[in-house]
């Protein structure tokens, strides 16, 4: 309601009326309306964006037959690595990473790649995207079919070099060559981004530098930035400190986030993130993963348990979490383990 108060004497009588309002409330709640307007000032003053309203929808990233079986010591045969990529597409994921145009010598698990992509079956409207180091494994990828190439950076000196055999700058040249390889045959390029929260070789990880990097990737025109907490050490405060400083520097509609739950805090860190404005998650079905070049690295955060809090919140991913738990039922018996999602494993019980 406005009021219009037009006179010296009526200004000052409608002060009288609001200060005898505001002594009607208690001394305790008076308190912690100052004590709170302190803290919007404090956060306002440290660069702490407020919360967001949460999206309305979640594009859901799948990266296990990548990301997923890339660490498995037992070669997992093409077929099997198929058949998980149709269950998974029929689950109504909309994104699929297929398989990674990286050297057998240092991933043999990835050695069936071209076999893998001839083998899929390929929904209209699912992308499957494959990772491409170099030109060589783009030109690759290319020639097997693949419609979307990911390139994979670090912010990290150390883990670059562990799992790329390169420092972060030459890295970062080795993808120009192919965002502009991909820009010329219209191919769209997807950038990821290591160690956002923590290196297993150098521990914390400035924010700063991960800003400097996704920034980088952004600009060389990867239309899509994931920042992954490689070793899962995460926590929602450091997960917002880290948006906060690459939000400035890169759209937040352009992020997404990539979680391993080593420490248990992947699925808070991945609500902060939405809560900041993020709407595309990594995951990896049935919860597996891990790294190569990370040791302590637990898997990725199981889709199934992220498909779950999502329909929580009332946010809608187009994923059918039964089917999606078949799909996982299916690859854990092929590599004759027990499931990592905490939503298959109580589903089970029930």
């Amino acid at each position: 309601v406005a009021i219009r108060v037009t006179s010296l004497d009526s200004k000052r009588k409608m002060a009288a009326v609001m200060m005898g309002v505001y002594k009607s409330f208690s001394p305790s709640f008076c308190l912690r309306c100052r004590q709170l307007s302190s803290v919007v000032s404090t956060a306002r003053a440290a660069g702490v964006s407020p919360v967001k309203s949460l999206p309305e929808r979640v594009k859901i990233v799948e990266v296990g037959p990548r990301d997923g079986l890339q660490n498995e010591k037992t070669i997992v045969p093409a077929e099997v690595k198929i058949r998980l990529i149709d269950m998974l597409s029929d689950a109504g994921l909309p994104v699929i990473e297929a398989t990674s145009f990286v050297s057998p010598k240092w991933v043999p698990q990835m050695a069936d790649q071209m076999e893998v992509m001839q083998g899929i079956h390929r929904r209209p409207g699912v992308s499957y995207p494959v990772l491409t180091p170099n030109l060589k494994g783009f030109q690759a990828a290319v020639k097997a079919g693949a419609g979307e190439v990911a390139i994979f950076g670090a912010a990290s000196e150390l883990f670059s070099k562990k799992n790329i055999n390169c420092s972060i700058e030459e890295s970062l040249q080795r993808f120009e060559e192919v965002t502009r390889a991909a820009q010329a045959t219209g191919v769209p390029v997807r950038g990821y981004v290591s160690c956002v929260l923590g290196c297993p070789y150098e521990g914390k990880v400035s924010p700063e530098k991960v800003a400097q990097v996704a920034k980088r990737l952004y600009s060389m025109g990867c239309y899509e930035i994931s920042l992954g907490d490689t070793i899962g050490v995460g926590t929602p405060g450091s997960m917002r400190e880290m948006l906060g400083a690459v939000t400035k520097e890169v759209p937040v509609d352009a992020l997404a986030v990539h979680c391993h739950d080593t420490y248990g805090q992947a699925l808070a860190n991945i609500l902060i993130a939405l809560q900041m404005g993020v709407s595309v998650v990594d995951s990896s079905v049935s919860g597996l993963g891990g790294c190569p070049y990370a040791q302590g690295a637990s898997g990725n955060v199981a889709t199934e348990d992220v498909v779950y809090m999502l329909q929580g919140l009332g946010i809608h991913t187009g994923v059918d979490l039964q089917k999606l738990m078949d799909a996982g039922a299916f690859i854990c018996r092929s590599l004759n383990r027990r499931t990592n999602s905490k939503v298959a494993q109580a589903s089970c019980k029930l």
